[in-house]
């Protein structure tokens, strides 16, 4: 699923590992079918509208700061309640979860999202887990942007076997080393992590706020 300002690499990252799986077809689903630009000013063009989206195997919602919008936008939540009621899996990347949990459909499930906002997951009814990619019954949860390749991976693993999935990750020369020791809260230094908070603790407000609406409209 797109939407303005997402975080392109929550939806891209996916995108390539489901895009190699043996027969799938992937669409990019929106409301029309403008170009979405995303928070860094990629612009993706869809593929499908809310409209003409065929029944969905798998629907993933991708985060970003766009999320904030998009968590009380009526025809999108609605578009997600219908998906999700057909649907084998429902997921997200990101803190796509948290537009999962505006739409009421992770109510008692364990769900992750990226690390800033994970524990606002329990203001919608999800118990929030800080892990990677965190599977419930027909639900799945990849954790901040990068883990939505290991998210997906996961996924086409369950459905096509460890060998197809192994397979695309080699395609993919998906073999992470990552020159620094920061890329989670758990193994970054402590003032790291603070400067992180520190400079979008406005935004995770203006999130939180959006995420308290919700779940007062849940209830």
């Amino acid at each position: 699923m797109l939407f303005p300002r997402l975080t392109q690499l929550d939806l891209t990252g996916p995108f390539e590992v489901f895009a190699r799986a043996p027969g799938a077809a992937v669409h990019l689903i929106w409301k029309n079918r403008r170009p979405v630009v995303s928070d860094r000013n990629l612009a993706i063009v869809p593929t499908k509208t809310f409209a003409t989206c065929p029944p969905l195997d798998i629907i993933c919602v991708p985060g970003g700061p766009g999320q904030v919008e998009l968590m009380e936008d009526d025809e999108a939540l609605a578009f997600l309640q219908k998906v999700a009621g057909e649907a084998n899996l429902v997921t997200s990347v990101c803190t796509g979860s948290l537009v999962l949990g505006a739409a009421g459909l992770l109510r008692g499930y364990r769900a992750t999202s990226h690390w800033t906002s994970v524990d606002q997951l329990s203001l919608l009814g999800a118990e929030p887990v800080s892990e990677r990619v965190v599977w419930d019954r027909n639900r799945v949860t990849g954790a901040g942007v990068t883990s939505g390749i290991d998210f997906a991976l996961t996924i086409v693993s369950s459905l096509y076997g460890s060998e197809i999935a192994s397979s695309i990750q080699l395609q993919m020369e998906y073999d992470p080393k990552p020159p620094f020791e920061t890329g989670s809260p758990k193994t970054a230094p402590a003032s790291f992590v603070d400067a992180a908070r520190a400079a979008i603790d406005d935004f995770i407000a203006e999130r939180r706020a959006a995420t308290v609406r919700a779940a007062a409209r849940l209830r």
